[in-house]
């Protein structure tokens, strides 16, 4: 199943827009969707929520023997998996898919692995026979634009809540304790680099940070920003073939370093709160950090939309609008023998009341007309109450 492309009329809006300085979700150009955090029952696994965009990271470690040109470092490796289940334009058999799955592996890689954000040689066990192999799996659960961006603030979240084994060497024995005999140990992390996305539209004349999914289809290029909260970049990535200035990619790059600095903060608190819980032996997981709602309640998100002289609009399209007119149309007689059912309506049964009284008393001129009259309704009025005939007689 492909994806929906978009038509051009939402393309031109979507660059109107942009143009005057508005995104669909109410948003600033410079701000980033909410950002939400969890972590798991285990040490290592991490959910992040950009906006609609759901990522989850699983850290795992194992015992393996080290490189023969890095006999003492550990080994870092990095998988990231685009399903079906978070876009129908992810498939396996596509090129474009695949395209972006080696990018997007291959950013992750240069932004965690060759930053030296982690303490490789505290991996190793013995040098040159047993090093700690990590392992940092990233499932994209729900896409719905900049991946990069939420993969690598996951990747990081996990691997600073992570704890590998602890071991102990006895001679040429080593051993492997389980979490309830020793304590797990944290990895020994440097730095913590996070990616920012600007998205460029019109040749890099419009910037937006954190795209959504439909402004990814409208741009013309993307730049990809890795920094950590000291300002100091870890890798820079262009893509699109658009060509940009000097003066902005250092705009960029001021940029980002403020964003850094709030989403580092951000972890360290998604962190603290959850080494609290974990300590007082609380409830955690991602169970506990799903809203208890019941399954009938109906709920729908209301983007901040700019609403500036609604009010005043209204008052003044309700002035200029014509006033209904109160004169009631004559009902229109399909056939003798119909009518009209409603409020205020003439009579329209194809006989006029004026007839009708002319009718009526025409037919009471003659008086045994008139008695015949009287013993027809008598007879059927008193027949129905139950009267016998000799009474019926008497009557008449």
């Amino acid at each position: 199943m492909r994806e929906t492309p978009l038509s051009n009329c939402e393309r031109l809006f979507l660059l109107k827009a942009i143009e005057e300085k508005k995104r669909l979700d109410g948003r600033q150009a410079y701000d980033y969707r909410n950002i939400k955090i969890t972590f798991g029952t285990d040490y290592g696994c991490c959910t992040v929520c950009l906006g609609k965009t759901r990522v989850l990271a699983q850290v795992s470690c194992e015992l393996v023997p080290p490189k023969d040109s890095r006999p003492t470092e550990g080994i870092m490796f990095f998988n990231l998996e685009l399903s079906s289940m978070a876009s129908p334009g992810f498939q396996p058999s596509r090129k474009q898919s695949s395209e972006l799955l080696v990018t997007l592996n291959r950013q992750l890689e240069r932004c965690l692995r060759n930053s030296k954000c982690i303490d490789t040689e505290s991996l190793c066990v013995v040098s040159g026979e047993k090093v700690w192999q990590i392992r940092v799996d990233v499932h994209v659960l729900n896409h719905d634009g900049n991946l990069m961006d939420a993969a690598s603030i996951a990747a990081i979240s996990a691997l600073c809540h992570f704890r590998r084994p602890d071991v102990a060497i006895q001679g040429r024995d080593i051993t492997v304790f389980s979490p309830e005999e020793r304590d797990p140990v944290p990895l020994s992390i440097y730095h913590m680099p996070i990616c920012v996305s600007f998205a460029f539209f019109q040749q890099g004349t419009y910037l937006l940070v954190d795209p959504c999914e439909k402004e990814e289809l409208v741009m013309d290029g993307l730049l990809v920003i890795a920094m950590n909260k000291h300002r100091e970049i870890c890798s820079v990535q262009s893509s699109g073939g658009i060509m940009l200035l000097k003066d902005q990619v250092i705009r960029c790059s001021k940029i980002a370093s403020v964003k850094v600095s709030e989403i580092t903060e951000l972890i360290n608190k998604a962190l603290e709160n959850d080494r609290q819980v974990r300590k007082e032996g609380g409830k955690f997981g991602f169970a506990e950090s799903i809203p208890k709602e019941r399954i009938t309640a109906l709920k729908r998100e209301q983007a901040p939309v700019e609403m500036k002289d609604i009010e005043e609009t209204a008052d003044e399209i309700v002035r200029e609008a014509e006033a209904p007119s109160e004169a009631v149309h004559s009902p229109v007689i399909v056939a003798t023998g119909t009518g009209q059912v409603g409020e205020g309506l003439q009579n329209t049964w194809g006989l006029e009341e004026e007839d009708a009284e002319e009718e009526f008393q025409g037919g009471m001129d003659g008086k045994e007309k008139k008695k015949g009259t009287v013993c027809v309704c008598v007879c059927v009025c008193v027949g129905c109450a139950g009267f016998t005939h000799e009474t019926i007689v008497q009557l008449v």
